[in-house]
């Protein structure tokens, strides 16, 4: 199969990547960042294509999809992995710019790819969205706001998606992971303060980038009969949020 994945230079997309090409497949390699993309791509060899790409923009989209050869055109598996959390502080404390950037790249960049592929997957009768969501988008905590809402929206847009590819041959599916380690995730989150962000894991075991491109794997080589709407893990060292009360 031909999987195009988003946000592939790093964390959850590279490990994705070389979970895909160990079995067989073929990965296009899809982010901002060229040399990170062409690096893995030399580790991974010709069955993986980096494409330098940015999903808020979809000029670059359109430009990236266009420079496909022809032989890497059937995308049978979407990842739309590309997606960032800015900021921790409360609504009122955040900056416009990191909810309008988060909104660009996990609302906006997730839909403006799934609308560039989803058609040729329908006329070919086959094919698979698979959205990175999150536990944040389930379960509401103190300086999620935005980035919950954004993760939110990806769960009720891909269950919006199966009401209406019900008959078509094409699945979609939710992965929403909790506590995840090994990524740049808290890095970007917590505007590269590398300390703040070692300490958000700090005493716990929490997943990994591999765990998430197992499921992934396990998720896209299921019998085309069957879809996953929705499969949410966490580590078992956190549970559920405890309501937040402000005592005097």
């Amino acid at each position: 199969m031909i999987v195009f994945i988003t946000g592939a230079s790093a964390g959850f997309g590279a490990a994705m990547a070389r979970t895909f090409v160990k079995n067989g497949h073929q990965v296009v390699l899809a982010a901002r960042r060229k040399d990170r993309l062409e690096a893995l791509a030399a580790e991974l060899g010709e069955s993986a294509l980096p494409i330098a790409m940015d999903v808020t923009d979809k000029a670059s989209i359109e430009e990236a999809l266009s420079m496909l050869p022809q032989s890497w055109r059937q995308i049978d598996v979407l990842i739309n992995n590309a997606g960032l959390a800015l900021n921790t502080k409360p609504a009122h404390e955040v900056p416009l710019a990191d909810w309008n950037t988060m909104i660009d790249t996990n609302v906006k960049g997730l839909v403006t790819m799934t609308h560039a592929l989803l058609p040729s997957m329908v006329e070919r009768g086959s094919g698979l969205v698979i959205n990175l969501g999150s536990v944040a988008g389930h379960y509401p905590y103190p300086g999620g706001n935005v980035y919950g809402a954004t993760k939110a929206f990806v769960e009720q847009f891909t269950l919006n998606l199966r009401a209406d590819l019900v008959g078509t041959g094409v699945r979609a599916t939710n992965l929403a992971p909790g506590l995840c380690g090994g990524t740049e995730f808290s890095n970007v989150r917590l505007k590269g303060d590398d300390a703040a962000a070692a300490k958000v894991y700090e005493g716990t075991q929490p997943l990994t980038a591999e765990d998430i491109a197992a499921t992934a794997y396990w998720i896209a080589t299921l019998p085309p009969h069957v879809n996953v709407n929705l499969i949410e893990l966490m580590p078992t060292c956190q549970g559920f949020s405890p309501f937040n009360i402000k005592r005097a």
